[in-house]
């Protein structure tokens, strides 16, 4: 396994549950130190790289570290552990799935019961909701609990880990988005390898608390200021079953990374970007955002008094689930796009879209 590929593996199993996002930013951070200049972070955790830090003209490329997670909420006095959503978890998959209970010092597993087939009421069964999925730690009593160290307040997270599938694609949770991170670490890589030398200062982001509104990019946008920011999330693979083109498009795992337009999607800087894969070749896929992108997008471009921002995002199968399964071919793509758009541009270009 190259070590770029052990990175990943390791950094996408590391948990990194939103407003815990600190072990998982050390291990980023660590990796691409020795690719930039210089690096800080912020208060809540957003870790960021510089490359040729004293040039006027800031440019972002920017992913979101944060991964979806369960808070306890309540324990009831046998034992069992009720939650609530840290992001946007799936309560329809939790069910017979295995967590990691993190508390003050230690990692507890656990797994989310469920009543067997044999008691339930056929047509007319419940089906998951917050209301009913419970966590079992093995105890019977919440003073029990209590003494392993759980309390509310206490994160848990899915053990589902990276796997390979057919030697093409990724599966795993926390694609979204720490395989972001992982591109634009891959992309300093390159330039670092390369011997790039960029005629503008380059801010690596990644972001945090993306999943419970863009939180992280908010305050990382005030702080850099940056000229031009572009950003790296997921969409949704449309080809898989129970997808509706009609409303979604058509955007598929292993045809390009996918460009979208929007009103917060600054055109000309999106016109930059296709100049720059038409250059090399680089497919790439279309999506349109009706209002928002739900991306850290939006807290860029209306930072400040507006940044230049835009968006490539990956398309990804099985979205906040334990699957979520992307295209390796694309992972490559998005890279080379970005690393392409960067050698590419010009800080004297005029963004304005009037005068």
């Amino acid at each position: 396994m190259q070590e770029n590929e052990k990175f990943l593996y390791k950094y996408l199993n590391n948990a990194s549950p939103t407003g815990f996002e600190a072990s998982g930013q050390q291990l980023w951070l660590d990796y691409i130190k020795p690719y930039v200049d210089q690096y800080f972070t912020d208060s809540y955790g957003t870790a960021v790289g510089v490359v040729n830090p004293d040039a006027p003209f800031k440019v972002v490329i920017e992913a979101h570290a944060d991964e979806i997670s369960w808070f306890v909420n309540y324990i009831t006095p046998e034992g069992y552990i009720y939650v609530r959503r840290n992001g946007g978890s799936d309560h329809m998959i939790a069910p017979s799935m295995r967590v990691n209970i993190h508390t003050d010092d230690k990692v507890i597993p656990g797994v989310f019961g469920w009543p067997a087939i044999h008691v339930r009421k056929g047509d007319k069964e419940d089906k998951p909701s917050l209301e009913n999925i419970f966590i079992d730690v093995g105890a019977r009593s919440k003073e029990e609990v209590e003494k392993m160290g759980i309390h509310v307040g206490c994160v848990a997270t899915f053990q589902d880990e990276l796997i390979d599938l057919n030697g093409n694609f990724f599966a795993g949770r926390a694609l979204d988005n720490r395989v972001g991170g992982y591109m634009i670490a891959q992309v300093l890589k390159k330039l670092h390898d390369a011997g790039k030398k960029l005629p503008f200062a380059l801010y690596v982001v990644n972001a945090v608390q993306e999943e419970i509104g863009l939180r992280g990019a908010q305050m990382i946008a005030a702080k850099i200021k940056p000229n031009v920011a572009v950003i790296t999330d997921v969409c949704h693979d449309t080809t898989a079953p129970m997808y509706n083109k009609i409303t979604s498009g058509e955007q598929v795992a292993g045809d390009g990374p996918v460009l979208t337009y929007g009103a917060s999607v600054h055109k000309k800087l999106l016109d930059l970007i296709i100049a720059a894969a038409d250059k090399r070749k680089i497919p790439f896929q279309r999506a349109a955002a009706s209002r928002g992108t739900g991306t850290d997008t939006d807290a860029f471009a209306y930072s400040n008094e507006g940044v230049p921002a835009a968006l490539i995002s990956l398309p990804l199968k099985y979205m906040h689930t334990t699957v979520e399964t992307a295209s390796k071919k694309d992972i490559n793509s998005v890279i080379d796009l970005i690393t392409a758009f960067l050698e590419d541009l010009d800080p004297n270009y005029n963004f304005k879209y009037i005068g």
